[in-house]
């Protein structure tokens, strides 16, 4: 080459770098550098394609982050090259190949060969001395690259790597802002409710729309299964959400570790299942992130794009803080279910109990530990004429319309001893007294202490009136037993002694004696009548007669 072939080539090569120079500096995004990088080195260096693959600190792999003149089926090739070249390139080392199409040591060069390459230039892209990706020029023609082409593809790599981190460091200021705006309305908008199906839809319609990505998921952990179960979900088909569960993946263990996980090739990363369902779905990469209630994990929330895309740092972030956040208020709508739920299965046991105790005719009466009413059954509120709001928080002692004889309220000794007491009381009752029997039994909390005394009171009066009736029964009866065998053993010498007495009398010629015996038979005659309405007693009746004596009259 010529002295002046030489500057005319190092004329170009500054052009060139120039060139990509101002083109990478017109855009920030680092998505955009790599995209116009690939497109125009081309051109610029007569290869005829161009790969910049991105380092993924996740699987310590190179995952594509821009390609130009190349096929689908070339790019999602297993590997990118041989390990020793790989190991080159991690050392900071350039790597120029010619007939990779048809080197036997190459382990692509089958795809090579159907997709034409014959030369690979491939570069290390270095930013602070760190490898962050590789560069790669590719020719359809055999072409041996240059020292100086080498030296110079070496320096637009570390311009690209230069472009590409300011880029993301941009781009992560950039969305910082955003993003802490965003946490700041997420976090106002799940806050606003307790209602759990509305914080979490809210969280997987927002999220997406604000990182421009397809779809988000949140599984939370079932505190009887601990599984993981879909709670809430957008941008994806139902198909894509019955595939099955996914409590085996590598990246949702992970994440209930406490560590995001960001997938940049779902559809052939090992740490994710279903790759032909991700396929079918058309996702690309997965960000899981740990949904955490201080320490506490309570969920997995996954963002899923339809384009590649390197998950930033800042992007990370903020959707670790939205899902912190966002634990805050599923765990208060998760708790304020809960208690809903007791409040609800409270009140129905309470409506269950008042059914079965307005369902007894017996009356009914509740009190705490304070000797207030808590509860009464319909049969109380209908006997008594009251309403219950008369009733509920009132002083026992106020309400019940009996009164205890004498000695201690039963209730209360019940409140202090815990045993449980009967017994029957007479209350005089307008003109009349009625039989109330008692029964007051303890109901004790967790700890042993009583903390309620129930009471039942039933109306006795009739089964007391039988009872009485009985033993009157029962009274005459010994009653009539006793006044027929008396009469009997009075009839036999009664009789004998006044056929005597008569005898006697018809014999006798002294009228003095006559009268006298006459007088004796009259009172054996009256005998003989008593003993005679002895036996045809059917009843008695205490009279009183001398003092504090009393006599029976025969009915």
């Amino acid at each position: 080459m010529t002295a002046e072939n030489g500057k005319n080539r190092e004329r170009g090569y500054l052009e060139i770098f120039q060139e990509v120079a101002r083109l990478i500096s017109m855009v920030l995004d680092p998505q955009q550098v790599m995209d116009l990088v690939v497109r125009r080195l081309p051109e610029l260096l007569e290869v005829d394609a161009a790969t910049i693959r991105l380092l993924d600190a996740g699987t310590n792999t190179f995952v594509l982050g821009a390609a130009h003149g190349l096929s689908d089926e070339y790019l999602s090739r297993g590997g990118i090259d041989t390990r020793e070249t790989m190991d080159m390139l991690m050392k900071g080392r350039p790597v120029a190949k010619t007939g990779v199409d048809a080197d036997p040591q190459y382990q692509h060069s089958a795809e090579a060969a159907r997709e034409g390459i014959k030369s690979v230039l491939s570069l290390p892209i270095i930013f602070q001395e760190h490898i962050i990706g590789i560069m790669r020029l590719l020719t359809r023609k055999t072409r041996t690259f240059t020292p100086m082409e080498i030296s110079f593809s070496m320096t637009l790599a570390e311009q690209i790597g230069v472009a590409i981190s300011n880029g993301r460091v941009f781009k992560e200021m950039e969305n910082q802002v955003d993003f802490l705006k965003e946490v700041h309305e997420i976090s106002r908008l799940v806050n606003s409710t307790l209602d759990l199906n509305a914080i979490l839809q809210t969280i997987v319609d927002k999220l997406p729309k604000i990182m421009g990505m397809k779809a988000c998921t949140i599984r939370l952990l079932q505190p009887e299964t601990n599984q993981l179960e879909l709670a809430a979900a957008s941008g994806l088909s139902p198909e894509y959400l019955k595939r099955g569960s996914i409590r085996r993946e590598d990246s949702i263990f992970q994440a209930l570790k406490g560590e995001p996980v960001a997938v940049y090739d779902a559809p052939n990363d090992p740490r994710v299942q279903y790759h032909d369902a991700i396929r079918s779905e058309g996702i690309k990469s997965i960000l899981a992130v740990p949904i955490k209630k201080g320490e506490e994990i309570i969920g997995v929330l996954r963002l899923l794009t339809t384009e590649h895309h390197c998950f930033t740092a800042s992007e990370v972030t903020f959707a670790a803080a939205v899902a912190e956040e966002s634990g805050s208020a599923i765990l208060n709508a998760l708790t304020f279910r809960k208690i809903n739920l007791l409040f609800n299965q409270i009140e129905e046991n309470e409506r269950f109990l008042q059914a079965i105790m307005d369902a007894l005719q017996d009356r009914i009466i509740v009190v705490d530990g304070r000797k207030h009413v808590v509860m009464v059954n319909r049969s109380f509120l209908e006997q008594e004429n009251l309403s219950e709001n008369a009733l509920l928080g009132r002083p026992y002692d106020l309400v019940i319309p009996w009164k205890s004889e004498e000695g201690q309220c039963p209730v209360q000794k019940v409140l202090e001893t815990g045993e449980t007491r009967t017994r029957t009381d007479r209350v005089p009752v307008n003109d009349h007294a009625q039989w109330l029997e008692r029964s007051i039994f303890p109901v004790f909390d967790s700890t042993g202490r009583v903390e309620y005394a129930v009471e039942t009171v039933r109306d006795v009066t009739s089964q007391k009136s039988l009872e009485q009736e009985k033993i009157a029964r029962e009274k005459l009866a010994g009653v009539l037993e006793t006044a027929g065998t008396v009469a009997h053993e009075l009839n036999s010498p009664l009789f004998a002694a006044l056929g005597t007495a008569q005898l006697l009398r018809d014999e006798m010629e002294n009228a003095e004696q006559r009268r006298e015996m006459d007088i004796i038979l009259r009172n054996m005659r009256a005998m003989a009548d008593l003993t005679k309405k002895m036996t045809a007693m059917t009843g008695f009746a205490s009279k009183e007669y001398v003092g504090d004596a009393r006599i029976i009259e025969f009915h």
